[in-house]
């Protein structure tokens, strides 16, 4: 069997809509997945998970070889057991914290030389050492190793980051197991097209169980990334997945679905949700806000989630002002069945090859339209 089938693919776009099967169970896509960095969704236990339509969620390899450390999480039983994340995990290299500890590694062939963010010891990961990692964390999809580089960054440093990230791609090629896992490669080359060019030619050459596009949505005008994302899946095989790493927005997510991505991650519903904004099918709301002091209406009438269906804006506002848990809980749950279910309509749109219209009708909305 094909690790991923694509099934129907929108007429008008490059939206597509597909399966990606793992050893942990299949994937539809397009797929938002929530992202656990500690083998955890913040505030959230993986029953909401369930219920808010989750399919696959997202852990993080530097931050589990921490804490609680990899011969952990494997003896037991890898991360959906440890967990109890029955459904499949991808976790991420380590490749970002390349770019976001930029202040506390250092960079050389060969590797990655860290200090701790927890407590300044001296760390290492190598292309292979993040491999092995991701082997014991018992991941059902891994992340190659890479180097995301800031932006701006200069011409001749992203070249020699792109032959960097394609060196270590082949080590952690060879590193990795047939045991059932998928390993997907990343393309680098920062907003210089001619180096993504290559890194994607590259990459796709070396043959990979999927593809991502990295290094966008670190600063870089919407415009330049969307560009680059819908060159990329020119490049990109149709019968592979394809992920848009980090991102992002849900104006984020519908527009490059219609460039041909087909999974996205980001920290966004959650960490805004802990903050107080939530996103709504009319447009971003700020709970904590005195005009909603006495609103008796849900946080969108649109949505289908367990807060939305329970509590109004008032209760959601007075839990959010007396610093109460459930606010965090309640607020994430309705950002990530939000997340969930914009994904959802994408999938079902494409199929029904009315992508155009879904897309249409989403961006109207959140701009004030009927």
């Amino acid at each position: 069997m094909a690790v991923y089938e694509l099934q129907n693919t929108d007429n008008n776009t490059k939206a597509r809509a597909g399966v990606l099967h793992t050893i942990h169970g299949d994937v539809e896509t397009p797929i938002f997945m929530p992202v656990g960095t500690a083998a955890s969704v913040k505030s959230l236990s993986p029953q909401d998970l369930i219920d808010c339509t989750a399919q696959i969620i997202l852990g993080n390899a530097y931050h589990l070889h921490l804490r609680p450390g990899e011969d952990i999480v494997e003896r037991l039983g890898g991360l959906s057991k440890f967990s109890s994340w029955n459904g499949p995990v991808l976790t991420d290299s380590g490749g970002f914290q390349v770019f976001s500890l930029a202040d506390r590694r250092k960079i050389t062939d060969d590797g990655v030389e860290f200090r701790s963010h927890l407590d300044g010891s001296k760390l290492y990961i190598s292309p292979e050492k993040s491999i092995e990692i991701q082997i014991k964390l018992g991941a059902s999809v891994m992340m190659c190793f890479d180097e995301c580089v800031s932006n701006p960054c200069e011409y001749a440093y992203v070249e020699q980051s792109v032959d960097r990230t394609m060196r270590w791609a082949k080590r952690c090629k060879e590193t990795k197991k047939d045991n059932g896992q998928l390993l997907f490669g990343i393309i680098q080359g920062g907003i210089y097209r001619d180096l993504r060019k290559k890194s994607a030619e590259q990459i796709v050459d070396t043959g990979f169980d999927g593809y991502a596009v990295g290094g966008l949505s670190v600063g870089e005008p919407n415009e330049v990334m969307y560009e680059i994302t819908d060159m990329m899946t020119e490049y990109m095989p149709a019968d592979s997945a394809r992920y848009l790493m980090g991102v992002g927005t849900p104006e984020d997510i519908v527009t490059a679905i219609g460039l041909g991505i087909d999974m996205f991650d980001c920290v966004m519903p959650t960490r805004n949700a802990r903050n107080g904004l939530l996103f709504t099918s009319k447009g971003k709301l700020h709970i904590k806000r005195e005009e909603y002091k006495m609103s008796d209406e849900p946080v969108d009438d649109e949505c289908d989630c367990y807060t939305c269906k329970n509590f109004s804006r008032g209760y959601l506002r007075h839990l959010y002002k007396s610093g109460e848990i459930l606010a965090l809980r309640l607020n994430s749950l309705h950002n990530t069945r939000y997340y969930l279910s914009l994904v959802n309509g994408a999938r079902n749109a494409i199929k029904l090859n009315s992508y155009s219209e879904y897309k249409n009708e989403f961006f109207n909305k959140i701009n004030g339209g009927s």
